[in-house]
C-alpha cells in the first residue's frame, strides 16, 4: 500500500445531523469525535469541524447549499485540501461537491477503508481490503473524478489504483471476481485448519469488541503474543491466535480479531467474513468493552449487531469490562454495582488470573464416565483430547475414565465414545 506523503493532509470535518442519520445529539457528537480520531489515525491534520442540523439529507449536496458555501470559504482560510464527511455519500454528491469546492471529498466509509489499507499486513488482509475498496468504488466511479486523479497518495487513494477505477469498469469487475476466487481459496485453507483444530479437541476463545477496547493489550498480557498496541483505532487488523494455558493446565487458543466500529462499512464485513468466521466457530466469545468510555452502551450494541450479522450471536459469550483502572473506585462502584460482568485492567496480574479462572469455569462442562477396553488405545487418546481427565481407574480388562467435557465439544466429538459411556444411576446422569 502507498505511504502518506511527507506533508500531512489538512482536512475539514463535516457532520450532518438529521433524524435519519442520528436519533440522539450525543450520538452525533460522539460520531464526529470518532471521525476526528479516524482521520488522525490515517495521518490527517483536522483544521476545522462543521455541523449542520437539517430535517433531511440534501440529495444533491448532502448538506445544504449555504453550508457548501461556508465550507468553500473555510477551505480558503485554513488552506485545507480535503473535506471529510461523517456519513456515506453517493457518487453524485461527491461529484457535485468536488466541482463546487475544488477539494478532495472523502466520506466516513472511504476513510475507514483507507485505514484498513494501511493496517493490512498479510496477503489475506490485502485481498480483503482491496475487494472492499473496489466494491465500494465501483458504483461511484462517476463521482470520484478529481479524487481519483490526484496522484501522490493520501487518504482515499490507497489500494487498488486510480486511473483504472476511472476508466475501466470491466477491468474492475474482473478484478473483483479474481479477488473473490483468491479469497475462496484462502477460506478453504482456513476451514481445513479449523477442522484439524476441532479433531484435535482444541478449544478456541475469541476476543471481540469495539475498536480500541484493549483486545490486543489483553492478548499480549495473557499470552506474550507481541501484537502491536497503540492508542489508535484499528491498531491491528489481521487476526492473531496464541496458545493460552489456564490455571488447571488446560491449553486453549485465544484469538484477537479486528475491532468493530459504528457504521462499519458493509463492504468490509462482507470482505472479512472468512476471517470473522473464527468468531462463529469459537467455543467462547469474550466481548471486551472499554469501561472508561462514556459511550460504552452504544459500543456494545454495535458489537452485538455485527455478531448478529455474522450469525455468532448465539455463541457462549462473556462481557469483560477492560480499562477499569481509568475509573476511580467510587465511579466504578456506581457504574457497575448491579452488573454481572467481569471488571479488569489488562495491566493487573490478579485481574488476568481471575479472568483465566472465569474462562476455565465457563469452559468446564459436566463429568462423563467411560469404560474403555485395553485394546482400544486409540479411544483412550481421544478421551484426553475430548476433555479434562479427573479420574482414571485401571481394571483387568478395561480402564475407567471420568472426564470434564465442555458441552459443545461433547456434541461435536462425544459420539465416537457413545458406546463406551457408563450410565450413572444417580442424579448425576447426563
Amino acid at each position: 500500500m502507498h505511504e502518506l506523503s511527507a506533508s500531512h493532509e489538512r482536512a475539514i470535518l463535516v457532520s450532518l445531523r438529521t433524524p435519519q442519520l442520528f436519533a440522539q445529539p450525543e450520538v452525533a457528537d460522539y460520531s464526529l469525535a470518532e471521525l476526528k480520531k479516524l482521520a488522525q489515525t490515517a495521518g490527517v491534520e483536522c483544521v476545522a469541524e462543521l455541523t449542520q442540523n437539517r430535517p433531511k439529507i440534501d440529495t444533491k449536496w448532502f448538506v445544504g447549499k449555504g453550508k457548501v458555501d461556508e465550507i468553500r470559504q473555510l477551505l480558503e482560510t485554513t488552506e485545507a485540501t480535503t473535506v471529510i464527511f461523517d456519513s456515506e455519500l453517493s457518487g453524485g454528491q461527491v461529484r457535485n461537491l468536488e466541482h463546487a469546492l475544488d477539494a478532495k471529498i472523502i466520506d466516513r466509509t472511504q476513510l475507514i477503508l483507507d485505514i484498513f489499507a494501511q493496517r493490512a499486513n498479510t496477503r489475506e488482509g490485502f485481498l480483503q481490503v482491496e475487494l472492499a475498496q473496489l466494491n465500494y468504488l465501483l458504483p461511484r466511479l462517476s463521482g470520484h473524478g478529481k479524487n481519483l486523479s490526484r496522484l501522490g497518495g493520501g487518504i482515499g487513494t490507497r489500494g487498488p489504483g486510480e486511473t483504472k477505477l476511472e476508466t475501466d469498469r470491466r477491468h474492475i469487475r474482473d478484478r473483483i471476481s479474481d479477488l473473490k476466487q483468491q479469497l475462496v481459496e484462502v477460506s478453504k485453507h482456513r476451514t481445513l485448519y479449523r477442522e484439524r483444530r476441532k479433531k484435535s479437541g482444541i478449544i478456541q476463545v475469541a476476543l471481540v469488541g469495539y475498536t480500541n477496547a484493549g483486545k490486543s493489550t489483553l492478548l499480549n498480557r495473557m499470552t506474550a503474543a507481541g501484537v502491536l498496541e497503540e492508542d489508535l483505532l484499528f491498531a491491528t487488523l489481521d487476526p492473531t491466535s496464541r496458545t493460552l494455558t489456564l490455571t488447571n493446565g488446560r491449553e486453549i487458543v485465544l484469538t484477537d480479531t479486528v475491532g468493530f466500529i459504528q457504521n462499519l462499512p458493509h463492504e468490509l464485513v462482507a470482505a472479512f467474513r472468512a476471517t470473522l468466521e473464527e468468531v462463529c466457530e469459537a467455543d467462547l466469545i469474550l466481548h471486551v468493552v472499554d469501561a472508561s468510555s462514556t459511550m460504552r452502551e452504544l459500543q456494545m450494541s454495535v458489537v452485538a449487531e455485527v455478531l448478529g450479522q455474522l450469525g455468532a450471536e448465539k455463541n457462549p459469550q462473556m462481557v469483560v469490562f477492560n480499562k477499569i483502572d481509568r475509573l476511580d473506585a467510587e465511579e466504578s462502584r456506581m457504574l457497575f454495582a448491579d452488573e454481572p460482568f467481569m471488571r479488569i485492567s489488562a495491566y493487573e496480574k490478579h485481574d488476568l488470573l481471575a479472568l483465566k479462572q472465569k474462562i476455565e469455569q465457563l469452559l468446564a462442562g459436566d463429568s462423563v464416565r467411560y469404560r474403555i477396553p485395553h485394546a482400544r488405545g486409540d479411544l483412550m487418546a481421544h478421551i484426553y483430547r475430548l476433555g479434562q481427565v479427573i479420574e482414571q481407574i485401571t481394571e483387568e480388562d478395561a480402564m475407567y475414565f471420568t472426564i470434564i467435557v465442555e458441552a459443545r465439544e461433547f456434541e461435536r466429538s462425544g459420539h465416537m465414545l457413545a458406546a463406551y459411556r457408563v450410565k450413572e444411576t444417580s442424579d448425576g446422569d447426563i
